[in-house]
């Protein structure tokens, strides 16, 4: 059975028509032991829960929920692809161009991804591994806790004399600069929070910002700065699109162990995958042996 060639079918077949979604029950995997014969084809081929089973893994979600929102017409269309796949072998098309060189090609990109899973998934990863990872690399699970002070400002002239004058960004940098002289002379940051700040979230919460990690979505001046903080220092201001931040570290700590455990997990499996296909890539030799071939390409491959 060519299983792709399944996956472009059943997609092809019911994008189209596409059953009306079924109660959820209905889409709930048969409760049938794998040996349980649910299907017999007119060549008289049974079909069993677990091969079933099996060919559903293969499907990208949609397609498994179409096989189980309506059984019947997956079950027919399976047999209608097994027997047009057939006729197809009976006739040898499968050793005629372009099908023959589709086939091969798409036998390689299966086999290669399932090489590449293979290494994947047989890395052995000990406890001892992840406590020298987690030390070799702590820094990459620093966490800071920040305050902040937020000083908005505006090209755009007020609309009244009576509203609160708005600083030009000019302004408002230097009076973040001003304000930064004084927490570093000494100033109570909470103080100059609840006078100055314009976050209001954060002012009424003494200025507590969020704790940041280094994973977070966060602008990368904001990463850059932060994370450079020993605990108690503050940036630079920081500008964004209508003020500038002053962030002050309160507190910087490092998750433990347990809580990036499966993070660490991951990263080792994926530094020696990545690891292992490096040396594959530079292991893999080409000889250009008629250079007319690469017209007036350079000859990059090795």
């Amino acid at each position: 059975m060519k299983v792709l060639n399944l996956l472009v079918f059943i997609g092809a077949a019911w994008a189209q028509n596409a059953p009306t979604p079924a109660p959820a029950a209905a889409n709930a995997m048969p409760n049938l032991p794998d040996e349980a014969v649910v299907a017999k084809f007119d060549d008289g081929t049974t079909f069993t829960m677990g091969e079933f089973k099996k060919f559903y893994n293969v499907l990208n979600p949609q397609q498994q929920q179409m096989a189980l929102s309506d059984r019947t017409k997956f079950l027919h269309q399976w047999a209608l692809f097994r027997k047009l796949n057939k006729e197809a072998e009976d006739m040898k098309l499968a050793d005629q161009s372009p099908y023959k060189e589709t086939i091969e090609y798409q036998r390689m990109q299966v086999l290669f991804g399932a090489r590449v899973n293979e290494e994947l998934n047989s890395t052995i990863v000990q406890p001892a591994d992840i406590l020298k990872w987690y030390e070799t690399n702590k820094e990459k699970y620093k966490q800071v806790k920040v305050k902040a002070i937020y000083i908005t400002f505006s090209d755009a002239p007020a609309s009244s004399s009576k509203v609160k004058k708005i600083l030009t960004e000019e302004e408002a940098k230097a009076k973040a600069e001003k304000l930064r002289a004084q927490i570093l002379a000494g100033a109570d940051f909470v103080k100059l929070v609840k006078e100055n700040s314009e976050d209001a979230t954060s002012r009424e919460k003494d200025g507590d910002f969020a704790t940041l990690q280094l994973s977070d979505n966060i602008p990368d001046a904001f990463r850059t700065a932060v994370f450079a903080l020993k605990q108690g220092e503050v940036t630079e201001p920081l500008r964004q699109a209508s003020g500038f931040y002053l962030l002050k570290a309160e507190e910087v700590t490092y998750r433990p162990v347990p809580q990036v455990r499966d993070q660490i997990f991951e990263e080792i499996k994926h530094e020696h995958y990545a690891q292992w296909f490096e040396k594959m890539d530079r292991d893999t030799k080409v000889e250009i042996t008629n250079p007319a071939f690469l017209g007036n390409a350079p000859a990059k491959g090795k």
